[in-house]
């Protein structure tokens, strides 16, 4: 269950801190006064996408923490999988918004919003105001009955969906090799130009480097051969040369060494220095009589540059890339050789994949009927629980003609609401309160087959009224006997049945405005019932209304 939310500099909420409680708690408050706000930021710390504008004015960041305690087997599995430190069943989930970024965190360990994702669906479930909605979809419906009768259907759900993708892909492999016979007569044409032209060169590895090393040598010899006998000439050359210098002080060192034992390792010292340029020289010499200008190499170079980089600009940049691009044109000129072979062969693995899919689609399609009839028996009963007189509910299949990856099902909730009526498509006829009531329906129906610990609903209560508002309040008690329910409500029929009441309150003044929240004591909670029944004025009659509002549903408490 959820047990505690802490939110901070968050839209109108300054600060807030709030203990909810075991089985029913109930939200309300003056229109605007920040309820969805705060059931915006539960969404939020689960992993919704949160506004940079949703940061109070004048503060840097906010803050959203969620505090659970689950007996969940999932939920440990989980966080062992993501190595996250899980003691006595408690879970701490902060987010910290500021404007540059998010920082998510589970029991003080970060984590991506990919994991916290993940893992959000087995803490709660949230029906939103807009989710309702999503029953007008049929493709919806489908989703809801493989959630019912997952148990049975997750497997074999997924193995269809891989039966798919194979399908698929042998259904592209054939689409892209069934050419006419004149495409492939003139791609295998093509093929065998490119092929021959890369052959000829005959490429070998590195040998675009060596050659750039040797054009750009030869281009420029004479640069280098001028530049070589002029530094010969310094060190070797004339009686003013390094070499000539040298031996010069080496002479004059022998005049004093016997003087002082220094002199004689200085001299040392210069004479080895003597022996490497006579080294240098010598190999500076060499180099000079090697560098004779050969145009016909010059040529050849060049001539052989220029048909590899030609190469280059048709085939890849690089030798490597030339090769790979010779050895994939040699694959697809073979299998453009034997195609017929090849067409042949996918053909027999395209029925083989088609048949099992085929037959595994029929087998889900079994298991949906399966849960399909004690679904519907269900909600149907949900419904009736929910003030739908006389209700008729189905789930009508029909074959789509294409496969998908949910197989071949398309399924649709079938509902009347009138005695006497057939049913029809529920998107058809069904009013904004009465998908507020079937939703309702659906998620207890779910709730119970998930074990799922906590719901929430933002205004279940949308388009209802009277004897219906009761009927939901009285759902809604039921439901949350086994397990937490969080509800935002504007019906007093509803809030009269909370076990916990919290009030949302909007306070201004010159300088901002900001919600607050608080549990009501048990005096509080008639009043706020007084004002949700009488408006502006509060009467006697009014508060006495409420007290007896309070103890009915106390009654109903009692008896279930």
């Amino acid at each position: 269950m959820l047990v505690n939310l802490h939110v901070k500099n968050l839209a109108l909420i300054e600060e807030t801190d709030i203990d909810f409680t075991s089985h029913l708690n109930i939200l309300t408050g003056e229109t605007g006064a920040g309820k969805s706000i705060l059931i915006g930021s539960i969404q939020s710390a689960l992993g919704a996408k949160i506004p940079k504008d949703m940061i109070r004015h004048g503060c840097d960041s906010a803050l959203i923490e969620l505090i659970f305690h689950t007996e969940s087997e999932t939920v440990k599995e989980l966080m062992e999988k993501y190595e996250i430190p899980f003691e006595d069943g408690e879970i701490i989930i902060s987010r910290r918004i500021t404007n540059n970024r998010v920082i998510n965190k589970i029991n003080d360990c970060s984590i991506t919003i990919a994991r916290l994702k993940e893992l959000s669906p087995f803490l709660l479930d949230l029906s939103g105001q807009h989710e309702n909605q999503l029953l007008l979809n049929p493709q919806n419906h489908l989703k809801i009955l493989d959630n019912f009768g997952k148990d049975q259907i997750s497997s074999l759900k997924e193995k269809v969906a891989e039966d798919y993708h194979q399908y698929q892909e042998v259904q592209k492999e054939l689409r892209q090799k069934n050419l006419g016979e004149e495409e492939r007569l003139r791609e295998m044409e093509f093929l065998k130009f490119e092929i021959q032209e890369i052959e000829q060169a005959n490429l070998q590895p590195g040998e675009d480097e060596e050659l750039e090393q040797l054009y750009t040598r030869i281009s420029h010899s004479k640069d280098i051969l001028s530049v070589c006998s002029s530094i010969h000439d310094l060190t070797s050359s004339n009686s003013i040369s390094v070499e000539s210098m040298i031996g010069k002080a080496i002479r004059s060192f022998s005049d004093v060494s016997n003087y002082d034992e220094r002199i004689g390792e200085l001299s040392e010292q210069l004479s080895t220095v003597d022996d490497l340029l006579n080294d240098f020289n010598r190999e500076l010499s060499d180099y000079i009589s090697s560098m004779e200008f050969d145009p016909e190499t010059f040529a050849q170079t060049e001539e052989r540059l220029n048909t590899l980089n030609r190469l280059k600009a048709k085939y890849g940049d690089s030798l490597e890339k030339m090769q790979a691009y010779l050895d994939k044109s040699r694959e697809r000129y073979e299998t453009l050789s034997n195609l017929d072979e090849i067409i042949a062969s996918l053909k027999i693995k395209y029925n083989k994949i088609k048949e099992k899919l085929d037959e595994d689609s029929k087998r889900l399609t079994e298991l949906r009927k399966q849960a399909a009839w004690p679904m519907a028996e269900a909600i149907k009963q949900a419904l009736l629980d929910l003030n739908f007189n006389d209700v008729q509910f189905e789930i009508a299949f029909k074959e789509t003609e294409q496969y998908s990856v949910d197989g071949k099902d398309q399924v649709c909730f079938m509902i009347s609401t009138n005695p006497g009526l057939a049913v029809r498509p529920l998107q058809e006829i069904a009013s904004g309160g009465e998908l507020s009531r079937i939703m309702l329906a659906i998620k207890s129906v779910l709730a119970d087959q998930e074990q799922i610990e906590t719901l929430i609903f933002d205004e279940i209560d949308t388009g209802i009224s009277g004897r219906t508002a009761q009927k939901v309040s009285e759902r809604l008690s039921d439901i949350a006997r086994e397990r937490q329910v969080i509800a935002i409500t504007h019906l007093p029929q509803i809030a009269a049945m909370a076990d916990s009441h919290f009030l949302i309150e909007k306070t201004s003044d010159d300088k901002s405005t900001i919600s607050n929240i608080h549990r009501l004591s048990d005096e509080e909670s008639v009043e706020e019932l007084a004002r949700m029944l009488g408006g502006a004025e509060i009467t006697s009659t009014v508060l006495d209304n409420a007290r007896e509002m309070k103890a009915l549903a106390a009654d109903f408490s009692k008896k279930q």
